[in-house]
């Protein structure tokens, strides 16, 4: 407040915000907007250079009497008032104390005179301190007494590598990100996945334990699935409810669910759950058993509509739901399993096979479509793979939502003039950005900047969120015995026929030519990257045409149809399916490029 006064007597009252007409206020760097620009999304409206009133500034009378009225009337007039340049920050530890403790690559004074250069100041002890900066070699010691007192303090300890980058890139870096030796708390080390190197992540995605599997999945963390727990269901009604907000202008990205459980001898208990996905030690978290299941049931929908805004049964019943300014936004689950769930784990991948009736080729290949590693990786990938959200067996109805926001983005994007102002079209951006990350939950959301990112990051995404979810319809729940052959129980509900092609046939020396004459192989760096054939399968997917009928039809061409493999089991139940939408090419006059199908029939 007195940083925000000081500014409007000296300089100016700020008007209102040109993108929304929300309030400006400044936070010692910049002046950034704290309105909405649409129910789905804060105003990201940044500057250094605000629009402010050419007004005088009406004082209270008590002002006119009081010691410092001269110094405040000189500022009253606009023409007489100084003009505010704000730079860029060149200080990036600013009101940081930090402390140091074993042996550094740099000594203690030189890290002491770099620290006071760029803002800070370095302190002898871990009392009140930002952070304790330590050697990688501290965790393998065992911590000194500071990091001892550090981790009692509840102070982060970070590598040293956090001082430089933070110097590198003139912000203070999240110290979550450096943290060395938190995990050696009893609560754990709990680091958002979006603080965490990308690498970190994956390693942390791929291994970790899917929470939720779909609509009648007990979360893990309340450990009542391990007491027989299941999901309370009343006239038709599941009492399990997830939820996902993504607002950048508060930098807000959080989760949550919400479950009311019922375990043998009809005890009840609601569990709630809210935070950011990787970060369990700091999430908002309870198990309470509730005697009264009518009373459970008021504070389930009570606790609905605080997130939403909105009442619980019109949306459960008929999926009336609308929006609201800073609150959740329900994700709609469907009563199944999440393929990352119900999928063949490594250790039973060799049995599946093994005991499969098929040809052993054709079993290898439905082994791979069934496991759950494909799916694993492929969210991971796309940044939606957080375990507490079982994004693989969504609701057609979310699904389709996702489009409609997808759709009439492109559309509004295309209406939009080039003379458009810049910031005009970035809260557009800025606003999509939002909506999409809060129906899609990322790990690591972001504002989208072009028609490439809208392809690559939100159209082909929703394409392979729409296929995993069949893949999840077609797998379900695998993680049971192999031995009754499930591999061809689901070999059955693709609808078509697969086999390997003779090796001799014409067919496949036709496939192995075009290899050669239309593949080059790819370099990255000093590796070079190229193809092979291992096996090819003729397929017959019965929702398109035969292959005999194809080769028939006059205008045939052969085309490599690059696919995720996450994405096969959809492409052979159903078929290829049209794009979701066609978007400009950027410098091309009345082009376009289509995401991503054409209608074809190939070989996998």
């Amino acid at each position: 407040m007195c940083m925000y006064s000081q500014d409007m007597l000296f300089y100016g009252a700020l008007q209102k915000c040109p993108v929304c007409g929300g309030t400006l206020e400044y936070n010692g760097q910049s002046y950034n907007c704290t309105g909405s620009y649409s129910e789905w999304s804060t105003c990201t409206y940044s500057t250094r250079e605000p629009p402010r009133l050419e007004e005088p500034i009406k004082f209270p009378d008590f002002v006119h009497e009081s010691s410092i009225s001269d110094l405040l009337l000189k500022h009253q007039d606009p023409k007489k008032r100084p003009k505010r340049e704000l730079k860029p920050s060149d200080k990036p530890f600013t009101g940081m104390v930090i402390s140091l403790s074993g042996r550094l690559s740099r000594t203690h004074q030189d890290w002491k005179s770099r620290i006071e250069k760029y803002g800070g100041k370095v302190a002898n002890h871990v009392i009140g301190v930002t952070c304790l900066v330590v050697p990688p070699t501290e965790r393998d010691r065992g911590g000194s007494s500071k990091v001892t007192e550090a981790l009692e303090r509840g102070i982060p300890v970070v590598r040293e590598a956090w001082l430089s980058d933070s110097i590198d890139k003139m912000e203070p870096m999240p110290l979550d990100a450096y943290d060395v030796v938190s995990d050696l708390a009893v609560e754990g080390k709990g680091i958002p996945w979006d603080q965490l190197d990308p690498s970190q992540e994956a390693l942390e995605s791929l291994n970790a334990e899917i929470k939720m599997y779909g609509k009648r999945g007990v979360h893990k963390d309340s450990k009542l699935d391990k007491e027989g727990g299941v999901i309370f269901e009343k006239d038709g009604i599941l009492y399990n409810c997830a939820f996902s907000v993504c607002d950048r202008g508060r930098n807000v990205n959080e989760f949550c669910i919400m479950q009311l459980i019922m375990v043998p001898e009809n005890r009840l208990h609601l569990y709630f759950k809210r935070g950011k996905v990787g970060a369990d030690p700091r999430a908002e978290e309870r198990v309470e058993e509730r005697e009264d299941v009518d009373e459970a049931i008021e504070e389930f929908a009570k606790l609905f509509e605080e997130l939403t805004g909105n009442e619980f049964e019109p949306w459960e019943r008929e999926k009336k739901i609308e929006k609201k300014p800073r609150k959740f936004y329900p994700i709609d689950m469907d009563d199944g399993y999440d393929v990352r769930y119900g999928g063949l784990a490594l250790r039973q991948l060799g049995t599946a096979a093994a005991h499969c009736k098929l040809d052993p080729f054709v079993a290898n290949f439905m082994k791979v479509l069934c496991s759950q590693e494909i799916y694993r990786y492929a969210l991971m990938e796309m940044g939606l793979d957080a375990p507490d959200l079982p994004v693989a067996m969504l609701t057609d109805l979310h699904i389709k939502r996702c489009e409609e926001v997808l759709l009439e983005f492109v559309e509004k994007f295309a209406t939009m003039e080039e003379e458009d102002e810049e910031q005009a079209a970035r809260a557009i951006w800025s606003d999509f950005s939002q909506r999409w990350f809060t129906l899609l939950h990322s790990t690591r959301p972001f504002i989208f900047g072009d028609h490439q990112e809208v392809a690559d990051h939100a159209a082909s995404v929703l394409e392979g969120v729409r296929d995993i979810n069949v893949a999840s319809r077609i797998v379900e729940d695998m993680s049971g015995d192999t031995l009754d052959d499930p591999l061809f129980e689901r070999y059955k509900r693709l609808g078509c026929s697969i086999s390997p092609l003779e090796k001799e046939s014409d067919d496949y020396a036709m496939i192995l030519k075009y290899v050669e004459k239309t593949y080059e192989p790819v370099k990255v760096g000093e590796i070079s990257y190229g193809v092979s054939v291992e096996n090819i399968f003729e397929v017959e997917v019965s929702a398109g045409p035969s292959y005999d009928e194809i080769k028939k039809m006059p205008n045939k061409m052969l085309l490599w149809c690059g696919t995720r493999t996450s994405n096969l089991v959809r492409h052979l139940h159903k078929g290829f399916l049209p794009a979701v939408c066609a978007l400009p090419v950027s410098g091309y006059m009345a082009s376009i490029f289509i995401c991503v199908e054409v209608f074809i029939t190939c070989y996998a």
